[in-house]
């Protein structure tokens, strides 16, 4: 995700474009073409230009942790010791690097670090704060919110275009 962009201008087509990828990524061009007024070849060009300069970052699947024996989401709020460039790389390689971790956000705030965690029992949760949190003699303190029902995930991005 740290792909470094490459800004293009983007028009109302590859924004139109991108809401129906973001749907959808499997629809096919020529759909896609049928519902932008663009040629398949066309649509082909832009997606490929936006994927290259970064604007498009993947092609995946979302999938419902549940489904992989991983049905509970957690959010934690970290908070360093220090916050010397040496210590935060180190915490973002740390936490990029952990499987459990969907999401991880470097913030503003009382807390330095946002995280997005699913883990299948809380035992499962348990053994990784010991290994993250009390095992890291950087971190501070951490708090543990635990989510009782998954109501909206997505990564969609608005796209400016009604």
């Amino acid at each position: 995700m740290n792909k470094t962009l490459t800004r293009i201008a983007l028009d109302d087509f590859d924004r139109k474009i991108l809401a129906i990828l973001q749907k959808d990524n499997l629809t096919p061009q020529r759909a896609i073409g049928e519902a932008v007024n663009l040629s398949a070849p066309a649509v082909q060009r832009r997606i490929k230009k936006m994927t290259e300069a970064g604007v498009i970052q993947a092609n995946v699947a979302v999938v419902d942790p549940a489904a992989l024996g991983h049905p509970i989401t957690i959010f934690v709020e970290v908070e360093v010791i220090s916050e010397t460039a040496d210590q935060i790389d180190n915490a973002k390689r740390e936490f990029a690097a952990t499987p459990e971790i969907q999401q991880c956000y470097y913030v503003t705030g009382e807390a330095d670090f946002v995280l997005l965690i699913v883990v299948a029992n809380m035992a499962a949760y348990e053994a990784l704060t010991k290994r993250l949190f009390f095992g890291n003699n950087n971190v501070k303190r951490f708090r543990t919110f635990v989510a009782m029902e998954r109501i909206k995930v997505g990564l969609d991005v608005p796209h400016g275009i009604s």
